[in-house]
């Protein structure tokens, strides 16, 4: 063969080859993953939502003047900060009266009673009577006369000292009452929290009973909520993986920590509540997403991720040419689903875009961690 002959021949298989790659290269791009063999989750969804434990308005119990605040919308306050301080001075002036009326009335019981004085000069007078009437000086009757009027001077003696006890403790009553009032004046917090809303500032004069501001408690609850079809196997202790939509596709473990016994009366679905392995600052009052509680489980099982399963199908790749599979699901959890049949283990199925391909299509293959 002439050496332009043989030249001739390797260009053409030179281009046959890059022919060759070139339809390859061409070939769109599969992401996809191997079916392995792992744990399935028999795995019932709902959807939740973060709470705060709990709520509070909080009032102030008497009216006045406001004249001091530090709430401010934000504001992390703990057990027993102060808050908010009424006006007491009105409130003093009546506590400084009644100190003095209460000293008063124990100074006045301390210098003595002339009822008693007169008791006691009754009583001698009566001992003097009794001696004359065994004498003969006077008649019984005017010694019964006697004894009459000393029962009435005790009897007003003892009312006497009835009447100043009552107002020794009508007195210490009102002090009490008035220095709890004057307590109630300065508002503090009354458990760990954050002010999410102020309605009252300093100057502003407020009634009894007026909500000057919206607490919000540190302490947080998973609210779950579960369809009446899912609900029966669900039990505490259960493991289950949430996915918060603030945070993407990133899961968290968690488990089932109570019960609620009866259903939501509007919508019949079972509210759960969820321990969350999950830093305490992202759990952001108001933010939902969803669960799946594990209620049961099967070992060495088939799994592909859920999201390469449309329906009951997936696309398998064999030899770089796209198959649809009708396969047959068992338990289903958030992330993976368990094949019954439809595929076998090491098998490539696509994962990425299903949309873009048709039984048929030639695809090349990357393969991602699973």
């Amino acid at each position: 063969m002439k050496s332009w002959q043989v030249r001739v021949g390797l260009a053409a298989a030179v281009v046959v080859i890059l022919g060759v790659v070139a339809v390859y290269l061409a070939r769109p791009v599969a992401q996809v993953v191997l079916v392995k063999r792992g744990r399935a989750f028999d795995a019932k969804p709902g959807s939740v939502t973060v709470r705060a434990e709990y709520e509070m308005d909080l009032r102030s119990e008497l009216g006045g003047r406001l004249t001091r605040s530090d709430l401010d919308p934000g504001k992390l306050v703990h057990q027993g900060d102060f808050l908010a301080q009424i006006d007491p001075g009105d409130l003093k002036l009546e506590i400084e009266r009644l100190e003095n009326d209460y000293e008063a009335t124990k100074q006045r019981i301390a210098i003595g009673s002339q009822v008693a004085l007169d008791l006691a000069n009754a009583q001698d007078s009566l001992a003097n009577f009794e001696r004359q009437t065994k004498a003969g000086s006077y008649p019984e009757a005017e010694l019964i006369k006697q004894r009459r009027l000393v029962e009435q001077i005790r009897l007003k003696y003892e009312q006497e000292k009835v009447a100043n006890q009552q107002d020794m403790e009508n007195d210490e009553n009102q002090l009490k009452v008035k220095r709890r009032q004057l307590e109630k004046m300065t508002i503090t917090a009354p458990f760990d929290g954050v002010v999410s809303e102020v309605l009252a500032r300093p100057g502003d004069i407020i009634g009894g009973n007026t909500i000057i501001a919206h607490l919000i408690s540190l302490s947080r609850t998973v609210e779950a909520r579960i369809s009446e079809e899912d609900f029966a196997n669900v039990s505490v202790g259960q493991s289950a993986s949430v996915r918060f939509l603030t945070y993407g596709e990133e899961t968290h473990q968690a488990k089932v920590s109570k019960i609620l016994p009866t259903a939501d009366p509007a919508t019949q679905r079972y509210i759960v509540f969820l321990d969350v392995d999950i830093p305490k600052d992202k759990l952001v009052p108001g933010i939902t997403g969803e669960v799946v509680i594990n209620v049961g489980q099967h070992d060495n099982t088939l799994i592909v991720p859920r999201r390469a399963v449309f329906g009951s199908n997936l696309y398998a790749v064999a030899n770089g040419v796209v198959e649809l599979r009708k396969v047959k699901l068992g338990y289903v959890s958030l992330n993976e689903v368990e094949l019954l049949s439809g595929a076998k283990e090491g098998e490539a199925v696509i994962v990425e875009q299903l949309d873009r391909y048709q039984p048929g299509d030639h695809v090349r293959t990357e393969v991602q961690k699973f």
